[in-house]
């Protein structure tokens, strides 16, 4: 009779209980969710060679060993797109790009893409011509000047998991690897010397990488000795700047979780992105609970839509069902806040010296991610001895338009680097 009570009360908490099954996505992505994550980081577990539209270029779909936040190892997606032809003495550059939101669900990553290796495409813009945003900045440009590049898709984003969203950790950790992966293809000719380049949630991954140094110099791995010469952050995210370097107790806690949901609050979309920001922290540290900061029905809700809904789906779903009143989805006072921001600081970018130049590009109109969040950081990293600077963008460039406006200026940026020329101190005008 026990048994019995015990297995019908079992049985009515799976009926009660959502069932959140995982998207649909094609078979390369099937068969790579199904991969043990074992071997060397950087390990490529599985490739196949899509097409290109790009002159003397070959391309791969990819899916390699990484670690996320915790260092716990996972299997990533992403593509890869080498020139056509022999490489050099010494090997090719690789430039590792990091994208921004794309959103949370298994089918969010850009390489699903039917055909990813294209100039970044923006939903938000004229001519975007998807439900997403895709594609590598400056691909033809930076192949064109002897480059392999490589982007991640990022854990849980076609490769299994729950995606740790905008913990910059998981996400740096993705794109290091990378570079060892696309080092580890006998096809791509590339070589160890290399650079990254990201934008908003991949900003925030580009200058966590930088302060990475350990991880980068990790011995044991599918490609040891990958060098990093610079860092290209547009719009980059750093959540850890809002502590001001103070220590955190229970009251700067809750300023901090205050003042993140205020300024993430003022529209739907931006809910969208502190929401989802929360679900992915949850996921990197499971001590945590969305309970803490939403209502029963918040909890349900979210999860449903960030397991199964890429950004603008998720978005329009949160604006369609509750309009207005989507604020109703967040407790009246959040509670464990303590914990809740020594997670966000612990997943966001490390307190320490960066490896190699980085470089900040921003614009006067980003109201997405706010600048401010740059100036802290490079105040920060100068107070280290790193090398940072900041450039603001001539016109009034929005989030979304940053990457477009940046390009010719990282462009170059990114050949002088490559090639040895010196760079000027960018902390040299910080605090005047």
């Amino acid at each position: 009779m026990h048994k019995t009570i015990i297995l019908a009360t079992s049985i009515a908490a799976a009926l009660a209980a959502p069932v959140l099954a995982d998207p649909a996505v094609a078979p390369f992505y099937e068969a790579a969710m199904r991969i043990k994550p074992d071997g060397k980081l950087g390990h490529v577990v599985k490739q196949e060679e899509i097409k290109t539209a790009i002159p003397g270029a070959r391309a791969w779909r990819i899916a390699y060993v990484s670690s996320d936040a915790r260092d716990v190892p996972t299997i990533v997606t992403g593509v890869v797109v080498a020139p056509t032809g022999a490489a050099t003495a010494g090997g090719r550059p690789v430039i590792a790009w990091a994208h921004g939101t794309t959103g949370t669900a298994q089918n969010c990553g850009p390489s699903q893409i039917l055909d990813p290796v294209q100039e970044l495409n923006e939903y938000f813009l004229v001519g975007g011509d998807s439900w997403t945003d895709y594609g590598l900045p400056s691909v033809a440009a930076l192949l064109k000047a002897g480059n392999v590049v490589v982007a991640t898709d990022y854990q849980g984003l076609g490769g299994g998991g729950r995606h740790q969203y905008a913990v910059a950790t998981a996400q740096a950790h993705d794109a290091i690897n990378s570079v060892r992966a696309a080092n580890a293809m006998s096809e791509t000719g590339a070589g160890r010397k290399a650079i990254m380049y990201g934008w908003s949630q991949g900003g925030g991954a580009t200058i966590a990488a930088a302060s990475m140094g350990d991880y980068i110099a990790r011995r044991g791995s599918a490609a040891d000795g990958v060098s990093f010469v610079g860092f290209v952050a547009m719009a980059p995210q750093d959540a850890a700047v809002l502590t001001g370097g103070k220590a955190l107790d229970q009251a700067l806690a809750d300023k901090v979780m205050t003042d993140i949901v205020t300024q993430f609050s003022g529209n739907v979309f931006d809910f969208a992105h502190f929401s989802m920001n929360m679900w992915g922290n949850q996921a990197a540290y499971p001590n945590l609970k969305m309970s803490d900061l939403f209502t029963d029905e918040g909890v349900k809700a979210l999860d449903e839509i960030y397991s199964k809904k890429c950004m603008h789906a998720g978005s329009d779903t949160i604006s369609f069902n509750y309009g207005t009143g989507y604020k109703a989805l967040l407790r009246p006072q959040p509670v464990n806040t303590l914990a809740w921001v020594q997670a966000i600081v612990d997943g966001s970018v490390p307190p320490v010296k960066p490896v190699a130049p980085v470089i900040i590009y921003w614009g006067s109109k980003d109201t997405t991610v706010p600048p401010v969040m740059g100036k802290l950081y490079q105040a920060q990293m100068c107070k280290l001895g790193g090398n940072v600077t900041r450039v603001q963008l001539p016109g009034e460039q929005s989030h979304f338009t940053t990457p477009g406006s940046a390009a010719p200026l990282y462009q170059a940026w990114m050949k002088d680097r490559l090639a040895g020329v010196p760079v000027a101190d960018g902390c040299a005008a910080v605090g005047q």
